[in-house]
């Protein structure tokens, strides 16, 4: 990844012609994740001229980015990252371009607490202990990278983008405030309704047959989350970790196994096949494919679907 970063670097450098404002004249923005994208829609509306760096589709783990990636982040004023333990590229990648043109590179997390991959029965995941020693391997440092699916978290993230923005482009600086307090209203009714819609569930335990992604969302609304995977997509489910979701599918009358998009759900579909459990769908968000792309799907949206699939499987009044 070194080497190819650093070919790369020297290829951008060659290409360095600035276009840091686009022939609209709106800000130049490069973001990695698909919550991002949509953070800097809403906050820069038409002064920003946005692009996500995964292709529509892409699952985000095994994502590095391309030598053309590194180009147009070259080219741009502003690049949005999620975090370093989301994209441990990140920072090697902004060493070496944009800065002499004043590249603004925001790192979205700034103020969030993070959570541990492993959570040994802390906070409201449970215990992960069988793969606890491979979560590390996925996300550098053992961090918990999925911080957007906490809406106090996305709350800060958004607040980070609007003060990058603003510093990159203070003469806008004002516009970009008041979009972000607008949306920032929008993410409260948003917390509100996950809220209220998961405050009387006939059971508490989140059974999930993907990677550990949720557990950010878990934490913020009182759930037990039990995941088959570890945080990378790309791991595969121990078979006690397979005994164990399906031991707690049984002894506590669950119907229900989720599951993510963008990644083949075989765990799930084996703990179904099992227990005789119905498959429901959770967003991660980490992207989106090109059918929701096109219909125009939003963090909003996207979360929202999440809340009517997990009031459905949890059996929420």
């Amino acid at each position: 990844m070194a080497a190819v970063l650093a070919l790369a670097l020297l290829f951008a450098a060659a290409c360095d012609r600035p276009e840091q404002a686009p022939a609209s004249g709106r800000l130049s923005v490069v973001t990695t994740l698909f919550p991002l994208y949509d953070f800097v829609r809403h906050v820069g509306r038409d002064k920003v001229d946005v692009k996500l760096l995964l292709p529509p589709g892409v699952e985000s783990h095994g994502f590095e980015p391309r030598p053309e990636d590194i180009v147009l982040v070259n080219k741009a004023a502003v690049f949005v990252y999620t975090n370093r333990f989301m994209e441990p590229w990140a920072a090697q990648l902004v060493k070496g371009v944009g800065r002499e043109r004043g590249l603004v590179v925001i790192d979205a997390s700034s103020g969030v607490r993070f959570l541990p991959l492993a959570a040994k029965k802390s906070g409201r995941q449970a215990d992960d202990h069988d793969h606890g020693a491979h979560e590390g391997q996925g996300h550098q440092g053992g961090a918990d990278p999925h911080i957007w699916l906490s809406i106090p978290n996305a709350r800060k993230m958004v607040q980070n983008i609007a003060a990058g923005l603003a510093a990159r482009d203070p003469k806008n600086g004002n516009w970009y405030v008041r979009n972000a307090e607008s949306y920032l209203r929008e993410l409260d009714h948003l917390d509100e309704s996950f809220s209220r819609g998961l405050g009387n569930c006939r059971t508490r335990l989140f059974l999930h047959g993907g990677h550990s992604a949720f557990g950010y969302l878990a934490d913020r609304y009182g759930l037990t989350y039990v995941s088959a995977y570890p945080a990378t997509a790309d791991a595969e489910p121990t078979p006690r970790k397979f005994m164990e979701i399906i031991a707690l599918m049984r002894k506590n009358g669950i119907g229900y196994i989720f599951y993510e998009e963008l990644i083949t759900p075989r765990a799930a579909q084996v703990i179904a096949a099992e227990t005789g459990a119905s498959l429901l769908r959770l967003h991660g968000l980490h992207n989106v494919g090109r059918d929701d792309l096109a219909s125009g799907a939003t963090y909003l949206s996207l979360m929202g679907r999440n809340l009517e699939n997990l009031r459905t499987g949890l059996q929420c009044r």
